[in-house]
């Protein structure tokens, strides 16, 4: 922003502007369908404690950052939560009860209640009896249909100008307000000022907002548009990464100020003074409640629980480790499915070992498809690309061609389909033709789209100095520095699925919504690389000759695995990929066997493997559902344990990471995506409303950006209630995730001293720190502001004593 913007500002105007855009970054930034990717709906709110943001969005929007009071007390029922639980969280929050027995009465109290503080729409609806919140929500929504449609519209608005601009014109012409009784909206409007912060600041002062009261005004307005105004976080945050900016925020925003102004200037002789009330309100200090200190002390004694239980799963005896050289490796993504299947194909075979590491294996790729000009962030979202990378070959060229003009024609076809004029002589002659195809998807006949079996190949932007220096840092991150098998399969992952609006949702969060194979067998082909082999050699790194490295896909929905091996003819190495398919299909059916167990409707493995190609079904697989742990250390500690697909597995090995810069990556790059994925199941379960995405059965996809429930309104972001409930009982259990790393704690202080963004994660317990010993067990809990405490596990054999 320069300078000469703000020109012709007042001191009080700029510093509205200030705090109008602070509110715009308190919104979490909503990825595009095509590639959508976990989000921490709290990203604004991180250098906040949970009860200071439990005040904060009860003001704003009417929630609870808790479980209803019901679902701790059913845990207490169950044993759950026992009273060492409730009184280490009482040492935490000494002001939430009493005692133990208090905060149980609490418990059993049913009778709290939360609601935002009234906007102007609210004011004018409660005088008028007419619903403006949702007037606004619906003419909002068509509006920004169109001005952020992504392609899905046969007739879409004028592209390339501001979201206010194109808003404005819109707004002019549209009588629908003023047919429902705001009268003059559109003169209104026209008599705005163009500049976006000129407009906000004239609307501002028109409603007399405060200087103290108009961050969480403008929060709450942002808010209620739902996902759009993530829409355009999404836009700033993609501006940022490139160095750049984006108004659009401030352009929602602004947009829903204006509806505002003309509200108050119609009815404000009825609600002008309980408009000045609701502005003291806003200027109050944001403070929880006695009600939400409760609240946070219950959360916190549920996730006491669960760490107990898993220094429990933990303190189990490691099994044995493999001496001499493994059969096979196999390295997959540290998502907590793969968790699963690597638990079941080291039971197949002792000789075995499988390694964690986030599933975009270190390589930063904008790929481009086979027959695609469109460029694929298959990255952490988190960081800008460093390599790109494509899936045709030179020999490819007529191929390649081919399926271009296939694909045009396809969506020639599909256009004419949809169009105005065409659409109903579509219907009429060629209707009956889609029996068939209407029959075959309700049988679960109809299948999902393959990944590109084109070899996936570096662009010329890699040369081998850099190639070999990635290798190593990788294969140090890894932990694969020795003892190679003479087989390597590096597995990323993806869900083949129909029918799913949310299908890149259940793809690779590492791999920015894409599936991981693509980033797998472009690390394969760097590893296999003799030239990259001799230079990882001189840096301390020696891998055998006859150790072969492949790619691979692990689809998380139906366990089947793919081994591109064909990427690397005459390997030599057919009796090692035999065995190997042969462990993984044995390892596929124990990992179906005991998904079925969660999921509903699935009587055994047979029916996991049918529900992708069934395009009714709701709940192809849960997903990260039921995530609570991250753990960071050396497999032997979590090897043959209990963890139910609850952790993230990233290995890794202190005592090989001279200088801490591994340790200091984990922290700072796949714990922080673990945490955006374990809160936006937290947000999705404990506020449905706002952070989640609604039920799937009422879903329609708008501009090929988003869903909407019904035939348009607010955009809806998060997970569908499908995701975290079954029909009957939650999926997920909202706590925040604990991560778990084998490391001195001096040397997890200081990296935490270098990233005070990671450290406020930490700090304000939107995750729990721990340390672990040799043995694999919890040794040392992060107490905060850099201090750390011996950990005491509390059996349930000591719950009598502590409550006594």
């Amino acid at each position: 922003m320069t300078a000469h913007t703000f020109s012709g500002y007042s001191g009080q105007q700029l510093e509205l502007i200030a705090k109008a855009e602070l509110a715009g970054l308190a919104i979490p930034p909503l990825w595009p369908l095509s590639s959508s990717v976990a989000v921490n709906p709290f990203l604004g709110q991180t250098q906040q404690s949970l009860p200071q943001v439990a005040a904060l969005l009860e003001r704003v929007a009417g929630m609870s950052v808790t479980m209803p009071r019901q679902w701790y007390q059913k845990k207490i029922n169950d044993g759950a939560i026992i009273d060492a639980d409730l009184s280490a969280a009482l040492a935490q929050y000494p002001n939430a009860a009493e005692n133990i027995a208090a905060l149980k009465t609490a418990a059993a109290d049913q009778t709290n209640t939360v609601s935002a503080l009234p906007t102007v729409a609210h004011l004018a609806a409660d005088v008028s009896g007419i619903d403006w919140p949702g007037i606004i929500t619906e003419r909002f929504g068509t509006w920004a249909a169109g001005y952020f449609d992504a392609g899905q519209a046969l007739w879409q608005l004028k592209p390339g100008r501001d979201a206010f601009t194109a808003w404005r014109d819109f707004a002019t012409r549209d009588l629908t307000p003023e047919i429902a009784g705001l009268a003059g909206f559109g003169g209104l409007v026209a008599a705005t000022p163009t500049q976006t912060r000129l407009a906000l600041v004239t609307a501002a002062e028109k409603l007399e907002i405060s200087m103290e009261g108009a961050e969480t005004y403008c929060h709450q307005l942002l808010l209620g548009l739902g996902g759009w105004s993530q829409v355009g976080r999404y836009r700033l945050w993609q501006a940022e990464l490139a160095g750049g900016t984006d108004t659009t925020t401030m352009d929602l925003l602004t947009i829903r100020m204006i509806w505002e102004q003309a509200l108050f200037d119609q009815y404000k002789d009825q609600i002008a003074d309980k408009w000045a009330e609701i502005g003291q309100r806003h200027e109050a200090p944001v403070a929880a409640s006695a009600d939400q200190m409760i609240d946070v002390a219950l959360q916190t004694a549920a996730e006491i629980g669960a760490q107990r239980v898993l220094a429990e799963a933990l303190s189990a005896p490691a099994a044995e480790a493999i001496e001499g050289r493994p059969a096979l490796q196999a390295a997959f993504c540290i998502d907590v499915r793969s968790e699963v299947f690597r638990r079941a194909l080291e039971s197949v075979d002792p000789k075995i070992q499988t390694k964690g590491f986030a599933g975009f294996f270190g390589l930063t790729a904008a790929h481009k498809g086979f027959a695609s000009d469109v460029e694929e962030k298959r990255l952490p979202v988190l960081l800008n690309h460093g390599v790109t990378s494509h899936a045709t070959a030179d020999q490819d060229a007529e191929a390649d061609q081919t399926a271009r003009f296939a694909a045009r024609a396809q969506r020639a076809w599909g256009r004419f389909k949809l169009a105005a004029v065409s659409s109903f002589a579509f219907v009429e002659a060629t209707g009956p033709v889609y029996l068939g195809k209407l029959l075959k998807d309700a049988l679960g006949k109809d299948h999902a789209k393959a990944p590109d079996k084109q070899k996936p190949v570096l662009d010329e932007n890699f040369d081998l100095e850099v190639r070999i220096g990635a290798a190593t840092s990788i294969l140090k991150a890894m932990s694969l520095t020795k003892d190679f098998a003479p087989l390597v399969l590096l597995f990323g992952h993806g869900a083949n699925v129909v029918n799913n609006p949310h299908a890149s949702a259940l793809h690779c969060g590492a791999c920015g919504g894409y599936s991981g194979e693509v980033n797998a067998r472009l690390l394969a082909d760097i590893l296999n690389d003799k030239q990259v082999r001799e230079g990882v050699g001189k840096n301390g790194i020696s891998i055998p000759d006859d150790t072969l490295f492949v790619g691979g896909l692990h689809d998380t929905t139906t366990d089947a695995v793919t081994i591109y091996e064909d990427d690397f003819p005459g390997h030599g190495h057919a009796s090692h990929l035999k065995a190997a398919r042969e462990w993984l299909v044995a390892a596929g059916k124990l990992a179906r066997t005991e998904r079925a167990l969660r999921l509903p409707r699935a009587a055994n493995e047979e029916d996991v493997a049918q529900r992708s190609t069934d395009w009714a079904e709701t709940r192809p697989e849960w997903a990260l559902a039921g995530c609570q742990a991250f753990i960071a250390a050396p497999r032997s500690r979590t090897k043959g344990k209990g963890l139910a697909g609850r952790a993230f597995l990233h290995d890794y090995d202190w005592e090989a990471d001279e200088g801490f810069g591994v340790l200091e990556l984990i922290l700072t790059a796949p714990v922080v995506v673990a945490s955006w994925i374990s809160l936006q199941y937290y947000g999705s379960v404990v506020a449905p409303d706002v952070f989640g995405a609604g039920n799937k059965l009422l879903h329609n996809v708008t501009g090929g950006i988003g869903v909407v429930e019904g035939n348009g309104g607010a955009l809806r972001g998060g997970l569908p209630w499908q995701s975290v409930h079954d029909g009957e009982n939650y999926s997920h259990d909202p706590l925040r995730l604990s991560v778990c790393v084998e490391a001195p704690a001096e040397a997890i202080t200081d990296i935490l001293r270098k990233h005070p963004q990671v450290r406020a994660l930490f700090d304000n317990q939107w995750l729990h720190l721990f340390t672990l010993d040799a043995e694999g067990h919890l040794s040392q809990r992060y107490s905060g502001d850099l201090e750390w405490s011996d950990y005491e596990n509390v059996s349930f054999e000591n719950e009598a004593v502590i409550a006594a």
